[in-house]
């Protein structure tokens, strides 16, 4: 069986240009529940913004590195993890959020705020933390990896369709109450039925690796949903805060490392099958959590705004 390192999937130009439009259509839907407000929120909350940027951020990624130190995956498999751990919080969060009692207002906050910082944390967590691990350097070193240019395409893929879904919002709401409701479950289950059909063109290369990248994958998501809810645990935020943040955390956008996966890793199967199983498998395990959140309410003393 071909090394995963050497394996690249089958995806054409075509794909790769249909792949960016649905994930900007994807964003375009999201921001079309934003508001200005949303981000002065979090400005009223300072230490729910800090501990949610902080377990996005900074956490994850740092974790992410300790397990790859600790499991010693694939190199293409290593980077994969890394690129999730950079990506910020998936377009779901908010909903699962919603379904485990948490809140929602803090979760769609820190949605937009990752999304927008993503433009400079995604490309710096992913060069800085691949360059501590050198098995991964040979790899990096045959790659168009370029910061400047990665932090671009997340601009153009997630933050132009974000102010654009914003304005449109603030100054057409009666168009955007039309677009609403369908919009973002249409943009999602497109969304959804690309991956299967990148995973289908594939599928021999998946059943492949599919138990090892499982694994995987389930120890690096229950990372980061355990870890984004015992630090704001740790800072003392609330309990509704504390399920918002482990969300936000667990939750990431495997769209956007897939479309830098092809974009600037030539569609370097480790790294991809990885993103995809984890777009996958973040749905799985959230609406779980989601399920467990739900059945033990927040204590009511818990429900207040914290600074």
């Amino acid at each position: 069986m071909t090394s995963v390192d050497d394996v690249v999937l089958n995806f054409s130009p075509g794909s790769l240009q249909l792949l960016n439009a649905i994930l900007a259509v994807v964003m375009f839907g999201v921001a079309l529940d934003l508001s200005v407000e949303d981000f002065r929120r979090l400005l009223d909350r300072p230490r729910a913004l800090f501990f949610g940027f902080v377990s996005q951020f900074v956490f994850l990624p740092a974790a992410t590195f300790v397990l790859v130190l600790l499991i010693e995956p694939a190199p293409s498999m290593a980077v994969g993890m890394i690129l999730v751990a950079a990506c910020p919080g998936g377009n779901v969060s908010n909903f699962i959020t919603h379904r485990a009692r948490g809140n929602v207002a803090l979760s769609v906050s820190l949605t937009a705020v990752s999304t927008v910082c993503a433009v400079i944390m995604t490309p710096f967590n992913l060069a800085f933390w691949a360059s501590l691990y050198e098995p991964v350097q040979p790899l990096l070193a045959a790659t168009s990896l370029s910061p400047w240019d990665m932090a671009f395409t997340v601009a153009i893929l997630l933050v132009v369709p974000l102010i654009l879904g914003m304005l449109v919002a603030a100054r057409l709401p009666a168009l955007a109450a039309r677009l609403r409701g369908p919009m973002k479950p249409l943009s999602m289950l497109i969304l959804a039925l690309f991956i299967v059909g990148a995973l289908a063109a594939n599928f021999q290369h998946f059943l492949n690796y599919v138990g090892l990248v499982a694994s995987l994958v389930f120890v690096h998501n229950g990372v980061a949903l355990l870890g984004g809810y015992l630090l704001p645990l740790a800072g003392g935020l609330p309990e509704e805060d504390r399920r918002a943040v482990s969300i936000e955390t667990g939750i990431q956008n495997s769209g956007l490392g897939l479309v830098l996966i092809f974009n600037f890793f030539g569609g370097l199967g480790g790294m991809a099958i990885v993103a995809a199983w984890w777009g996958v498998w973040h749905i799985v395990a959230g609406l779980a959590l989601a399920w467990w959140f739900a059945r033990r309410p927040p204590p009511v003393a818990d429900a207040r705004p914290t600074g």
